[in-house]
Order: structure tokens, then C-alpha cells, then sequence
């Protein structure tokens, strides 16, 4: 198998959990979501069986690819996932930076897998090469938008060039005011974190116009409380829940997984009880300060979608929009309809992105 730039010499079927760390730790823009610890935490919390495949390139070149699907599926019906929803970024990682010619390799072996649908959500700082390798190979891109802050330089200089003036008002105030932040993957974090995050759902339901009853029932399925617990028990390295707390009570908390970079991937809060007290700069000051101290390039702050707020949030620490997209490849058209149906409900009950 060729592609027009590179040609692969050899495609392993299933790559050694040894090979695999030792391209993660090569590949500068991996993501703690691609790590070896947080994909044995998807297998065990999310019942999923995971398959990994290598491909040699004749430049030297190595990359890796993980893919998930249920293991209670049947084989003709099989969905494999790169990553499972709700889980982070996935795609290939790599020993080099990977062309769109590497790119385009990896989706001709993918669409050519046995079972129904392959869905491939990667890293948005890849989005124009994923662009170009996709193009008129018969997968179906669909758009999104995430931010990125680069911390080149250093905490000092993403503090005093990239922060608004404002966002680091914010984090003072939040400080004056007695807030005080604590870090770390403890059971009593998590729990503290997950009281606020259903809280959280309901305040979200109620400004998306959404039946707080499904709102519920659709985090529990896509984020239950056992899965928060498991992810700081089986990657306490990489997992760090931080809970601000004013006079011993937590009001926020955020959920960022670190590795060779950083992602912000869960934030609650009892609004009623933040206000305008700055905590959730301090937060992300905070947790941005460790991805520094950690050597990490980035800080990805995840999915933006169309919600003005959350573009207006998270561009006054410096980051960056990037629009991406997500790849899917179907031999029957299960994500398709079910995106279509999920379209249509959104639509009767007039679901608001904000």
C-alpha cells in the first residue's frame, strides 16, 4: 500500500503496549488522552476492547493508531472509535510530524477494517493535514471547533501576554476574597467535583432549553459518577482534579489530564455561590501554571462548538480557536442516522448551543 509522498512498508495489527509507549513519548503533540493509562481506563469504565495498529513508513517514520468498540458487539456491527465519545482526542501518534501522505495511509487501512462505521475525532492542531489527507477518500468530515493556548515562553509570559488584563484582575480578586484552590486526584476531590458537576447539568439544561430530567439522564450515561473515580484511581499520574473552596465549602472545580501536553476536560461550578469572585480564572491560572511547571507545549481547553460564551471564556487566557474536524467512514450508516435523529429531537425541544 502507497501513498503519493510515502510508502508504508509494513502495518502491524496489533502493536505492542511497548512500542506504543515508546512513540507517546516521542510525539510532541500527544495528548494524555492517547496515553497507555488513559486507555486502559476507557476499556475498564467504559466496557470497550481496544486494538492497536503501527505503521512503518519507508522515511522511518512510525505511528500508531488505538481504536474502540464495544466489547459486547457483534462483529459485522462493530463501531470502532478513535477515541469513544466523552473521552478526549484520539488519532495517530507518531515518532515524526505526520504528513497528509502518512495521514492518507492510515484512513485507506482504516476504511478498509471490518465492521459498520469508523469514527476518528484527532488533535485540532492537525486539522490541516487531516483536511488534505481526507480529501476525496470517501470519509465524511464534520466540523468542529476546539481552543488551544500555546504556553510557549512560560507561565510568566502566558500571564503577562496572553491573559486579558482582566482574567488576571480576576484571579487576583479570587485570592483577595480568601478562595483557596486545591489539587490532586483524591476520592474526596472527586466527589467534591462530581456534586458540582450535576449540579452543573441542571444549569446547563435549563440555559440550552433542555428537559432537565434528559439532561440528567445523559450525563449519568455519558459521564457517570463511577467514571470520574475510576479515571483518578487508574491515572492518578495524569489526572488532577483542582476545587476551589470559599470558608471550606467547594463552589468550582475543574478535571485537566496531563502528559506531554495538557487538556481542560470537565468544569462545574454553583454559580450562585462563584459570582463575580474571579475563581474560575484563579482555576485555570492554577492548573496553567502546572502544565508549565510540567513542560507541557499546550493547554487544550476542548470543544467550543458554536457557544459564543464559552470562544469569549476561553480566549481571555490566550487561547487560540481552531477550527477541525472529526472523520467518520461507514460501511452501514449507523452514526448517520443516529445524527440525524439526534439533529431532529434537538430541533423539537429547540435546544440552544450556548
Amino acid at each position: 500500500m502507497a501513498s503519493t509522498g510515502h510508502a508504508v512498508t509494513e502495518i502491524v495489527s496489533h502493536c505492542a503496549a511497548s512500542d506504543w509507549d515508546r512513540i507517546y513519548a516521542l510525539d510532541e503533540q500527544a495528548l494524555p488522552s492517547q496515553s497507555s493509562a488513559w486507555t486502559n481506563a476507557i476499556c475498564v469504565t467504559g466496557g470497550y476492547v481496544i486494538k492497536r495498529r503501527k505503521y512503518i513508513f519507508q522515511d522511518q517514520t512510525e505511528a500508531a493508531l488505538a481504536l474502540f468498540s464495544k466489547n459486547h458487539s457483534i462483529n459485522p456491527f462493530h463501531i470502532h472509535r478513535s477515541p469513544p465519545a466523552a473521552w478526549g482526542f484520539g488519532g495517530p501518534i507518531s515518532t515524526r510530524p505526520l504528513s497528509s501522505d502518512h495521514l492518507r495511509v492510515i484512513l485507506d487501512d482504516c476504511a478498509g477494517l471490518p465492521g459498520a462505521a469508523m469514527q476518528i475525532r484527532p488533535n485540532p492542531l492537525m486539522a490541516n493535514i487531516w483536511s488534505e489527507a481526507a480529501a476525496g477518500s470517501g470519509w465524511t468530515a464534520l466540523p468542529r471547533k476546539a481552543h488551544v493556548l500555546d504556553l510557549q515562553g512560560g507561565f510568566d509570559a502566558v500571564w503577562n501576554h496572553l491573559f486579558l488584563g482582566k482574567t488576571r484582575n480576576h484571579a487576583r480578586k479570587a485570592e483577595r476574597l480568601g478562595i483557596t484552590v486545591h489539587s490532586g486526584s483524591s476520592a474526596d476531590l472527586v466527589a467534591e467535583f462530581d456534586a458540582l458537576f450535576r449540579m452543573s447539568i441542571l444549569r446547563w439544561a435549563r440555559k440550552q432549553n433542555e428537559f432537565s430530567w434528559l439532561a440528567s439522564l445523559r450525563g449519568y450515561i455519558r459521564d457517570p459518577k463511577k467514571k470520574f473515580f475510576e479515571m483518578a484511581r487508574l491515572c492518578s499520574d495524569i489526572v488532577r482534579v483542582t476545587i476551589a473552596r470559599k470558608d471550606g465549602k467547594a463552589i468550582a472545580g475543574i478535571v485537566v489530564l496531563y502528559g506531554n501536553n495538557a487538556h481542560y476536560t470537565r468544569g462545574a461550578m454553583d454559580d450562585q455561590a462563584v459570582g463575580n469572585s474571579g475563581t474560575n480564572s484563579l482555576l485555570h491560572a492554577t492548573a496553567i501554571k502546572e502544565a508549565c511547571e510540567r513542560n507541557c507545549r499546550y493547554y487544550h481547553m476542548g470543544e467550543s462548538g458554536e457557544s459564543a460564551s464559552l470562544t469569549a471564556f476561553k480566549a481571555q487566557f490566550g487561547a487560540v480557536g481552531y477550527a477541525y474536524a472529526e472523520y467518520r467512514h461507514e460501511n452501514l450508516p449507523i452514526l448517520s442516522v443516529d445524527q440525524k435523529l439526534r439533529t431532529i429531537a434537538k430541533k423539537a425541544i429547540r435546544f440552544r448551543d450556548v
